[in-house]
């Protein structure tokens, strides 16, 4: 395992944000699926949750330069289902959605848990999603369009939140669970001996100072 490797590895993970989420409402383009992947993974965002009629991500690899295996991307069948796990953790929902009572995008405290909801390209969040968010959010135009692709306005949005966090020196200390971290370490490291051991029901062997797997994988079990 390459030293740099390693280190460029752990001080992407240092950087992860847990209570930062991005929600999918049939965002069924793959390359706009991608694209907010790729952004997600570069200001730091931990997790997405994906609202897919058949359940399949399809993720094209030139749009997302490789996100998609850094961010942790959940598939659902319905959007009630991602905004309930957003919820259970503890997280407000806002939906990128032109209602009247929806503020400007600036004005949300992106420092405190929340998911940010963002809907198809044509025709946006779908009604239950928009009724079911604590707020509804809009990235002010000034020109003769009405809106911004939906990959483009989740990066304006998800980088604002990324500038209020490091403000608040959210980016200054590892924030993750130490199991979650030490497991998506492992999962970054040796995917493939990772898919081993979730497929024969074994845990993560431990890993040395280099990153190098330290145990049998016969000795761990679940």
């Amino acid at each position: 395992m390459s030293a740099n490797r390693l280190a460029r590895l752990r001080a992407t993970l240092d950087r992860r944000q847990p209570d930062l989420r991005v929600l999918l409402d049939d965002v069924h383009k793959p390359h706009n699926l991608s694209a907010i992947l790729r952004t997600c993974d570069a200001v730091g965002v931990y997790q997405a949750h994906a609202v897919l009629g058949g359940g399949r991500l399809d993720i094209q690899r030139h749009c997302a330069a490789g996100a998609g295996q850094w961010i942790h991307t959940v598939a659902h069948n319905h959007v009630t289902e991602a905004i309930a796990a957003a919820r259970d953790d503890g997280l407000r929902v806002y939906a990128a959605h032109a209602s009247e009572e929806a503020m400007d995008f600036r004005e949300v405290d992106y420092t405190a848990p929340c998911a940010v909801l963002m809907g198809a390209e044509l025709w946006g969040v779908s009604r239950v999603a928009a009724e079911q968010a604590d707020g509804h959010i809009v990235v002010p135009m000034a020109g003769l369009v009405e809106s911004l692709n939906v990959s483009v306005a989740a990066a304006v949005i998800l980088f604002e939140a990324q500038r209020q966090r490091e403000a608040a020196g959210h980016y200054d200390a590892p924030r993750l669970d130490p199991d979650c971290y030490r497991r998506t370490l492992f999962e970054w490291l040796h995917p493939r001996i990772a898919e081993h051991c979730r497929a024969q029901g074994v845990n993560y062997p431990a890993l040395d100072d280099d990153g190098d797997p330290i145990r049998s994988l016969s000795t761990d079990t679940t």
